[in-house]
Protein backbone atom coordinates (compact mmCIF):
# COMPACT_ATOMS: atom_id res chain seq x y z
CA UNK A 1 0.00 0.00 0.00
CA UNK A 2 1.72 3.48 -0.99
CA UNK A 3 0.17 5.61 1.63
CA UNK A 4 1.01 9.34 -0.07
CA UNK A 5 -1.43 8.56 -2.83
CA UNK A 6 -4.31 8.64 0.17
CA UNK A 7 -2.69 10.70 3.30
CA UNK A 8 -0.56 14.45 2.62
CA UNK A 9 0.05 17.09 4.90
CA UNK A 10 0.05 20.79 3.96
CA UNK A 11 0.43 23.33 6.71
CA UNK A 12 -2.73 25.31 5.16
CA UNK A 13 -4.83 22.53 6.62
CA UNK A 14 -5.20 21.67 10.30
CA UNK A 15 -1.79 23.36 10.77
CA UNK A 16 0.08 20.80 8.73
CA UNK A 17 -1.72 17.47 10.30
CA UNK A 18 -1.45 14.70 8.05
CA UNK A 19 -4.82 14.44 6.56
CA UNK A 20 -6.68 12.39 3.72
CA UNK A 21 -6.23 13.93 0.74
CA UNK A 22 -8.99 16.07 -0.12
CA UNK A 23 -10.37 16.58 3.11
CA UNK A 24 -10.04 17.49 6.43
CA UNK A 25 -10.32 14.31 7.93
CA UNK A 26 -6.85 13.96 10.57
CA UNK A 27 -5.07 10.38 10.22
CA UNK A 28 -5.38 11.33 14.14
CA UNK A 29 -9.05 11.60 14.11
CA UNK A 30 -9.51 8.27 12.15
CA UNK A 31 -7.50 6.91 15.02
CA UNK A 32 -9.40 8.41 17.73
CA UNK A 33 -12.14 6.69 16.57
CA UNK A 34 -10.89 3.69 16.11
CA UNK A 35 -9.38 3.48 19.79
CA UNK A 36 -13.08 4.72 21.09
CA UNK A 37 -14.65 1.76 19.66
CA UNK A 38 -15.71 2.27 16.48
CA UNK A 39 -15.65 -0.11 13.79
CA UNK A 40 -14.55 0.69 10.15
CA UNK A 41 -17.51 0.15 8.67
CA UNK A 42 -19.18 2.58 11.40
CA UNK A 43 -16.42 5.09 10.41
CA UNK A 44 -16.74 4.51 6.53
CA UNK A 45 -20.71 5.08 6.87
CA UNK A 46 -19.76 8.27 9.35
CA UNK A 47 -17.70 9.54 6.78
CA UNK A 48 -19.24 8.79 3.29
CA UNK A 49 -15.96 11.01 1.55
CA UNK A 50 -13.89 8.14 2.89
CA UNK A 51 -13.09 4.46 1.16
CA UNK A 52 -11.68 1.30 2.72
CA UNK A 53 -8.50 2.69 0.79
CA UNK A 54 -8.44 5.48 2.99
CA UNK A 55 -8.39 3.31 6.23
CA UNK A 56 -6.04 1.17 4.96
CA UNK A 57 -3.19 4.10 4.27
CA UNK A 58 -3.64 5.15 7.85
CA UNK A 59 -2.24 2.11 9.00
CA UNK A 60 0.29 1.91 6.66
CA UNK A 61 1.56 5.49 7.07
CA UNK A 62 1.55 4.51 11.17
CA UNK A 63 3.69 1.75 10.09
CA UNK A 64 6.19 3.84 7.83
CA UNK A 65 6.27 6.30 11.04
CA UNK A 66 7.45 3.56 13.27
CA UNK A 67 9.52 2.14 11.15
CA UNK A 68 11.63 5.27 10.58
CA UNK A 69 11.56 5.89 14.08
CA UNK A 70 8.88 9.12 13.69
CA UNK A 71 6.73 7.96 16.24
CA UNK A 72 8.11 7.48 19.47
CA UNK A 73 5.80 6.11 23.20
CA UNK A 74 6.34 7.89 25.97
CA UNK A 75 7.16 5.27 28.58
CA UNK A 76 4.40 4.54 31.20
CA UNK A 77 4.58 5.54 34.69
CA UNK A 78 3.92 3.26 37.43
CA UNK A 79 1.52 4.16 39.76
Amino acid sequence: MNWTSYIENDKKILLGKPVVKGTRISVEHILNLLASGWTDTQILENYPRLKREHLQAVFAYLQDCMKDGLLHLQPLKSA
